[in-house]
């Protein structure tokens, strides 16, 4: 029986894939840097070892998953390929075990987290299932009637997989380091489609995804009346957001979410669409209100008079939906924008559209741009951000007690690289002085 060895085994999906072989009774086991990243916790939980980086580590008796992040140069890879132990990149091996189940692959340029979350928790209420979320949650059963994945463009690695079903919430441009325009990542979405081998469930309010040609079926879901599942009457109140569902014009049911905003109606929405596809119940499809949402996505901590808020956020639509939430679930309260950009290249491509998106915010404070494994410095500085936005301000973590300021209002930490820090350090600065 082989142990499989995940090299980079914190990252958030490489985490996620080592719980679900632990649960479905595998011997797991990882390596990666000394620091400790969010995803720490959970493979502790399981007892999962993690050992630093070292050639070392690599023995004849095991299966190497290793993380997109790392090259072939890496020395456990080099020590790994020169035993010619079985080698899988994650994707690779992800669409592979993706194969033994009834498969739905969630993917889109935002939302994806949230979705594939919400999904696997309705299934979960009345099916056995598998799943696999990017804030680092996995969970494996060896008899799922369902196996729920999030599946991710960067550099077309969601075309290691042939999923029984795609849930496609929209085609925007990101990630500018690896594709080159917006028809580029169409292009990708495309081949995907073609994939898919029962079903494709898509958001027809999208003009790119209305595009898709498919050799399956493609129900369209969204806001508007051309759509397969239409959502209608939206009502937001302290307890959530209520809407009815419409099915080819016809009224179908009305569902609560504890979400705010409309892109968390089109989250539902899509899980709306894929369960009645498969003949899901309407009480079993309402189970949906006791998600509590996943890590880093919209993360609500009450301190004092103030709502502090850690969130993924790190392109401009997905600062606006954020921002949109705090405004809909906190209408009478200032909405305060932290954000730390994350790569220089997204940060220089998308320069105008991430002022604009936090001009929406009611004080703005900008932190110093994170790099990337693959990106590590860059000629553009958070000053340039700074310049376009009105009386914003750089913080810097010791400087964090400005934001003291702002009583009875919500701050949003928003960003994709390491934005907790200066979360931490301003509740740290907090309980100090109490």
């Amino acid at each position: 029986m082989t142990t499989y060895h995940f090299i980079g085994i914190k990252g958030s999906g490489m985490s996620a894939l080592a719980q679900i072989l632990h649960d479905a009774g595998e011997k797991v086991q990882g390596s990666d840097v000394e620091k400790v990243f969010f995803t720490d916790q959970a493979l502790k939980d399981k007892n999962i070892s993690i050992l630093p980086f070292a050639k070392e580590n690599i023995k004849p008796d095991l299966t190497i998953i290793a993380g997109n992040a790392f090259s072939d140069e890496h020395e456990e890879i080099v020590e790994a390929k020169r035993l010619g132990l079985p080698f899988y990149r994650y994707h690779d091996f992800l669409g592979a075990y993706a194969d033994k189940f009834r498969s739905v692959a969630v993917t889109g340029a935002h939302g994806k987290t949230s979705t594939t979350g919400l999904l696997a928790y309705t299934l979960k209420q009345s099916h056995p299932i598998s799943y696999l979320i990017g804030d680092g949650t996995g969970s494996g059963q060896p008899k799922s009637d369902y196996f729920v994945f999030e599946a991710c463009e960067y550099r077309r690695h969601f075309l290691a997989y042939k999923p029984d079903y795609a849930v496609m919430l929209n085609i925007d441009f990101d990630h500018p380091d690896y594709f080159e325009n917006i028809e580029d990542v169409f292009q990708a979405f495309q081949q995907l489609a073609s994939q898919v081998k029962h079903a494709i469930i898509a958001c027809g309010d999208d003009a790119y995804l209305r595009d898709l040609q498919a050799g399956v079926p493609v129900h369209y879901y969204g806001f508007d009346s051309a759509n397969t599942y239409q959502a209608k009457d939206v009502h937001e109140d302290p307890t959530g957001t209520t809407f009815d569902v419409y099915v080819e014009g016809s009224f179908y049911h009305t569902f609560t979410i504890p979400g705010y905003g409309n892109h968390q109606v089109l989250n539902a929405l899509a899980v709306v669409a894929l369960c009645h596809q498969e003949g899901m119940t309407t009480d079993q499809m309402k189970e949906m209100y006791g998600f509590t949402g996943v890590k880093r996505r919209f993360s609500e901590k009450k301190v004092g008079s103030q709502v502090l808020v850690d969130d993924y956020a790190h392109h401009p639509k997905e600062i606006e939906v954020t921002i949109e939430s705090a405004r809909k679930k906190y209408p009478e309260q200032q909405v305060v924008a932290v954000f730390q950009p994350h790569t220089f290249t997204r940060t220089k491509t998308f320069l105008q559209e991430f002022a604009d998106s936090l001009k929406l915010a009611d004080a703005v404070y900008l932190c110093d741009i994170f790099g990337s494994a693959r990106e590590a410095k860059g000629t553009l500085t958070i000053h340039d951000l700074q310049k376009l936005v009105p009386d914003c301000e750089v913080l810097q973590i010791e400087d964090v007690n400005a934001l003291k300021q702002y009583d009875d209002s919500i701050l949003l930490f928003m960003g994709a690289g390491d934005i907790q820090k200066f979360q931490a350090a301003y509740e740290d600065s907090l309980q100090a002085v109490q």
